[in-house]
This record gives structure tokens, C-alpha cells and sequence, in this order.
């Protein structure tokens, strides 16, 4: 579980359990990925976003199909279900999500991307097939960062970097 994003959904006073790390963006401070201990949902209290966070490729296929739901709605942050399957590194859902036309440059709240997230927590299968899949790794967030300086993989700024030149 990667959860980036700098607004962690804690407060400093709350000291949930983190087994993340820091990446140095450039711009200001560091990019949190944090670890932390969910609390557990209920099944008759889940919503879309829980069941992508599970990574329920078959319930969030059978919403999609059978209630004609909106594949890019988005949570109270901004994040769409590619942003969650990305941060959790679930690639077969980002595939089945990509399948029905998930906006794959929809920035949340704070500007990030899918591309940010997979980046930021080091899933270099999933960059490849955002990158393949036609994500722009030009856009920048909020505060300037590239996907490529959110991530403390050198594999994956290569891998962005390359991807970026070839375009160019």
C-alpha cells in the first residue's frame, strides 16, 4: 500500500503505523509515501474506491458493467479509481480500468496523476503501461513536480526520462 500524496489523510497527532519513504521532489520538501493501517469497512459499507483499494477486479467490473457507472468519478481527494489501482500496484486492474476508458491524465486534487502515483511508489510495470497506454509524463502537479521527480527509483526516471526524449 503506497498512498502518495502530500496531504496525508492523518494528522500528525494520529501516529499510524508507516513503513514508507521519502523521495526528494526538488521543490520544497519531500514527497511522502506512506504506509498505514485502514481501518476495516464493513461489506455493506464499501464504496467503489474500498473495493479498488482491495483490488476486486471482479466486483468494480461487475459496478461498471451492469450499473453503467462512471469509470473516472472521483473520491473526495480527486482520485479516480486508476489513481488507487495505481498507488496499490494492482497493474491487472489499472489493465481492466484502462479497458473501459479510464482518463488516464485525470490529475486529482493536488495535480498528480496515475503516472505520478505508480511513479512515486516505484511500480515500474505499471509506468511502462501507463507510458505505453498513452499517459503524459509532461504534466505536472500542483507544485511543479514531474512524475519523474517524484520517485526515488532510478529504473522509473530512466524509464520517464527516455519515454519523455522519444517524444520530443
Amino acid at each position: 500500500m503506497c498512498l502518495f500524496s502530500t496531504s496525508l489523510p492523518f494528522s500528525p497527532l494520529q501516529s499510524p503505523e508507516k513503513k514508507g519513504k521519502e523521495a526528494n521532489t526538488g521543490f520544497g520538501g519531500p514527497v511522502v509515501s506512506s504506509l498505514y493501517h485502514e481501518e476495516i469497512i464493513r461489506e455493506e459499507d464499501k464504496d467503489i474506491f474500498d473495493y479498488c483499494r482491495e483490488n476486486n477486479i471482479d466486483h468494480i467490473t461487475k459496478v461498471i458493467k451492469t450499473k453503467n457507472m462512471d469509470v473516472n468519478m472521483k473520491d473526495e481527494e480527486g482520485r479516480t479509481l486508476l489513481h488507487w489501482a495505481c498507488d496499490r500496484g494492482h497493474k491487472e486492474l489499472v489493465t481492466v480500468l484502462l479497458q473501459y476508458r479510464a482518463d488516464i491524465n485525470c490529475q486529482d486534487n493536488e495535480g498528480q496523476t496515475a503516472l505520478h502515483y505508480a511513479a512515486a511508489c516505484e511500480f515500474l510495470d505499471i509506468v511502462e503501461l501507463l507510458l505505453q497506454s498513452g499517459a503524459d509524463p509532461t504534466l505536472r502537479d500542483q507544485d511543479g513536480c514531474l512524475p519523474e521527480e517524484v520517485t526515488g527509483c532510478k529504473a522509473v526516471t530512466l524509464m520517464l526520462q527516455q519515454h519523455t526524449t522519444g517524444k520530443a
